[in-house]
């Protein structure tokens, strides 16, 4: 694992942690970013800024970015995680494999895939193409709408992916696309992309 997924870990770590040992004015201090510029409320400071990477060399764009990240997703994983008592194992992927998770999850339930389909699809397309600056936004619409259904979320995931969420090459929206429409194989209903997905992520 290298520096900045360990540091990613550690923060998560930590998130984790107030969960298990029912923190709940932590949790509720996290949640007060909700709806506010990231890095805006003080009293998230304490839960954030201790985990932030050492990045003294990075320029002040860069390093305000990442913090951004991080009080984001602090925010919005004291937002899913209200009115629940554990820690999810075994998340999906990236956010896009979280809406798939949905999609089944509705299917299921209402015996129409293609409706459940198109309504998330039309929630994920337009996420995917908004700007950094409406991400925050985008992401607190759509972890409500996970939350409301109980399908967990990949948080050290989602913390690097918002970091890489403007790189020119969209690998974080390619991403997300691919695992929602991820391929199965029918005779197994085994993930054919999860195993790459893995390799992708270690190697980042």
């Amino acid at each position: 694992m290298n520096t900045t997924l360990a540091t990613h870990h550690k923060f998560t770590a930590h998130l984790e942690r107030l969960i298990r040992e029912k923190d709940r004015g932590a949790l509720a201090a996290l949640r007060r970013g909700l709806g506010k510029p990231p890095g805006t409320v003080r009293e998230m400071d304490r839960y954030v800024l201790p985990y932030l990477p050492q990045d003294a060399g990075l320029r002040p764009t860069v390093r305000e970015a990442r913090e951004n990240a991080y009080y984001l997703v602090g925010a919005l994983f004291a937002y899913w995680h209200q009115g629940k008592a554990d820690v999810i194992e075994n998340a999906p992927a990236n956010l896009g494999d979280s809406l798939r998770w949905l999609v089944d999850r509705e299917s299921s339930e209402t015996s129409n895939r293609e409706d459940a389909e198109k309504r998330v699809e039309k929630r994920l397309v337009a996420l995917l193409n908004c700007h950094r600056d409406d991400l925050p936004d985008h992401l607190r619409h759509t972890i409500g709408l996970l939350k409301s259904n109980e399908i967990p979320v990949n948080w050290m995931q989602l913390l690097w992916d918002i970091q890489n969420w403007q790189r020119e090459s969209r690998d974080v929206q390619r991403n997300w696309a691919r695992k929602f429409w991820r391929v199965y194989d029918r005779g197994t209903g085994h993930d054919e992309t999860q195993s790459q997905n893995k390799k992708n992520t270690e190697e980042e």
